[in-house]
């Protein structure tokens, strides 16, 4: 049977979203200009670094870098056009309860900096993958790692496409031709100029990001007439709605869902995503990668919360003409370009810093995931088979950035057939991530995990995670688990034969208007639309127990109890800045212990031993 879902984010063919105007000169020169200085970066460390060609040093940096730069990039890598364009969308739509983040990204930075950094920087290694060959067997790393390439090249097609549908709303530009120069960009810097350009261009880029959204804040501040007053009509409009303290799995956010299903997201990337760990082992020394992760924490508390309250002056500049229902904007992640383009259109080159920060975003991540796939590909499925020499690798590695560039410019055609992209980018991470996630966590913590129990719980949990994912695209969860909030069309003053004229809930992350269920009955949908309904934060927490549990429990019936594994690959006490800080406590409350022992002052003060004195003339029974 067929279920009809009733969505503007698909607009009958023929129908185009209304312009509120065009680039100007002015825009297209900010523009070109951050593309320069990003291609600059690439060509400046292609031509003056004169170190050695390895590939050590083309996928690592030589491992001399320095927390700052590193913190900034590790900041700019995952937040893209998704953060630039989607968090706003979100809140506008769902509510400002994404500001819960900030406790997910602080668990998020001590479980990777006591759990996973310490034994991924004593070994060296390049591939994060290299770590399960030398815990398990060559069979689990490479299952590894074509899972992550797997993960990657969709989640890159998600952020080149994300800034070309932006570019597309605002300018009219090809959307194919703004896919094709986003990725022709990034593999060129990447290529050229290996992990140092792409830390150094994430730097620049996430400057950019952060003037975009200031840029966005301070004038709809100047235009609505203050802060208050935009925090005032998104507490009317239902916005606040934060303290959502519901334990029910099926809700899509709550503060359970974001704390505790955003903290497992995001631990799967800073914890053992190979973009993210390339780039604190390239540290010089492990307090500079611990310090690039806490001072990345409020890089992203920053950023995170700009995209926030963005998402509230969005709601009070459209709260009584929504852009979307009315038929403005073909899809949510084009609310922003179109407030850019309706609030900027008489400061010519405002309009082009914004489209540069959602440009810069999507360039961070494509650059680093490029450089990863890189990495891995190197690591894991040419070095260990094939003998050459470290130059012939380097050659290789650079290759190989080229390769996955043009493969994840053609992967974005997929993100177009997708819904919202925010939850599919986070539904990709939760699906694949959340068993890698458990299968590192079994091999760190768990010294009678084996091979067989690895591989049995990677495979168990990405069976489960991908059945609740894809049923949760095909049976959408329904509206009182989503919560979309309401929207007005009331103040809107314009006649279009393309407008919607309603004030109705819509559901944005629906992907299609007509799903086909033929395959199961009405009875199969009640039994599983439970799971279905599960939220898409939930995926990741689901596949990391899974892959936990089953691991643990064909270990132990495989003989795992008896097996032996190098202290090296397992997290020791004496690894975690915890153990040093807990140590030099106790010998400070020791110490004070000692000054306030009365029994040990007072032996001190008695003095010492005459060397004249005997001890044996005092002894009678001797003496006599």
């Amino acid at each position: 049977m067929s279920f009809i879902l009733f969505s503007p984010i698909t607009k009958m063919s023929g129908d185009a979203p209304l312009r509120t105007s065009s680039f100007v000169m002015a825009d297209y020169v900010v523009f070109a200009l951050m593309l320069g200085v990003s291609a600059a970066v690439g060509v400046y460390y292609a031509c003056v670094d004169k170190s050695p060609g390895t590939s050590g040093e083309f996928l690592t940096g030589g491992r001399r870098l320095t927390a700052l730069p590193v913190s900034l990039s590790l900041t700019a890598s995952f937040m893209s056009a998704i953060t630039v364009l989607s968090n706003p969308a979100e809140v506008y739509r769902y509510g400002a309860i994404l500001g819960f983040y900030t406790l997910s990204y602080l668990v998020t930075m001590l479980v990777t900096s006591e759990l996973f950094l310490p034994v991924f920087y004593k070994l060296a290694i390049t591939s994060t993958y290299e770590y399960l060959e030398l815990r398990f067997n060559r069979a689990t790393r490479l299952l590894g790692t074509m899972l992550f390439i797997v993960q990657t090249i969709l989640y890159t097609g998600i952020v080149i496409y994300a800034p070309a549908l932006a570019l597309n709303q605002v300018t009219g530009m090809n959307l194919w031709g703004a896919v094709i120069s986003t990725g022709v960009v990034c593999t060129f810097y990447c290529t050229v100029g290996g992990l140092k350009a792409v830390v150094w261009t994430d730097v620049i880029q996430l400057g950019v990001m952060m003037a975009g959204f200031l840029s966005v804040i301070v004038r709809s501040v100047v235009l609505q007439g203050g802060v208050m007053p935009i925090i005032s009509d998104s507490q009317r409009g239902g916005r606040l709605n934060v303290w959502d303290f519901d334990t029910n799995p099926l809700r899509r956010h709550t503060f359970w869902t974001v704390t505790v299903g955003g903290s497992f997201v995001w631990i799967s990337i800073y914890g053992i995503n190979q973009a993210q760990v390339q780039r604190y082992i390239s540290c010089k020394s492990l307090a500079h990668a611990r310090l690039s992760l806490y001072i990345n924490l409020f890089g992203l508390w920053s950023i995170l919360l700009c995209s926030v309250f963005a998402g509230m002056c969005l709601y009070s500049v459209y709260k009584h003409c929504d852009p979307w229902s009315s038929g403005q904007v073909s899809a949510s992640d084009q609310l922003m370009p179109y407030l850019v383009m309706d609030i900027f259109r008489a400061y010519p080159g405002l309009p082009g810093l914004f489209v540069a920060a959602a440009y810069s975003g999507s360039l961070s991540t494509v650059s680093s995931s490029i450089n990863a796939l890189a990495a891995v590909t190197v690591e894991d499925l040419i070095r260990p088979y094939i003998r050459l020499s470290e130059k012939q690798l380097s050659w290789i590695s650079k290759g190989m950035s080229l390769l996955y560039g043009f493969l994840c410019i053609a992967m974005a055609g997929l993100a177009s057939l997708m819904g919202g992209i925010l939850q599919a980018a986070i539904s990709i991470f939760g699906i694949i991530g959340g068993p890698l996630l458990g299968l590192f966590t079994l091999g760190i913590l768990c010294p009678w995990a084996n091979s067989k129990g690895a591989l049995s719980g990677l495979v168990s949990g990405l069976v489960v995670s991908l059945w609740v994912g894809i049923g949760a695209q095909i049976y959408p969860p329904p509206p009182e688990m989503t919560r979309p909030l309401p929207l007005s069309t009331t103040g809107c003053s314009f006649n279009s034969s393309n407008s919607f004229n309603w004030t109705s809930l819509v559901f944005p992350t629906l992907p299609v208007s007509t799903i086909t269920t033929a395959s199961f009955g009405d009875d199969d949908i009640s039994v599983l639309s439970p799971w279905y309904s599960l939220s898409y934060l939930y995926f990741s927490p689901l596949g990391t127990l899974i892959s936990i549990c089953i691991g643990l429990l064909v270990s132990v019936f495989t003989g795992g109890c008896k097996t032996e594994v190098e202290s090296r690959l397992m997290l020791m006490k004496t690894d975690t800045a915890v153990y040093y800080l807990l140590k030099v406590l106790k010998d400070k409350v020791m110490k004070r212990r000692g000054k306030l022992d009365l029994t040990k002052d007072r032996e001190k003060k008695s003095g010492n031993t005459n060397a004249a004195f005997c001890a044996v003339e005092l002894d009678l029974t001797k003496t006599s």
